[in-house]
């Protein structure tokens, strides 16, 4: 897991990038907008935006 500063535009960038979402950004417990990329190997990771 990543933290990030704008989940909307790191997202926005992957497929430049050669990488893709995997499913939706969702919220957990209003603290966080999550997020899981799977890169051009196959390599899947998640990006995390805190909500201060």
């Amino acid at each position: 897991m990543f933290a990030v500063g704008d989940i909307d535009e790191r997202v926005a960038r992957l497929p430049a990038k050669g990488a893709r979402p995997v499913g939706e950004i969702v919220p957990y417990e209003d603290r966080y907008r999550l997020c899981r990329v799977r890169g051009p190997e196959g390599i899947v990771v998640g990006l995390a935006e805190p909500l201060d």
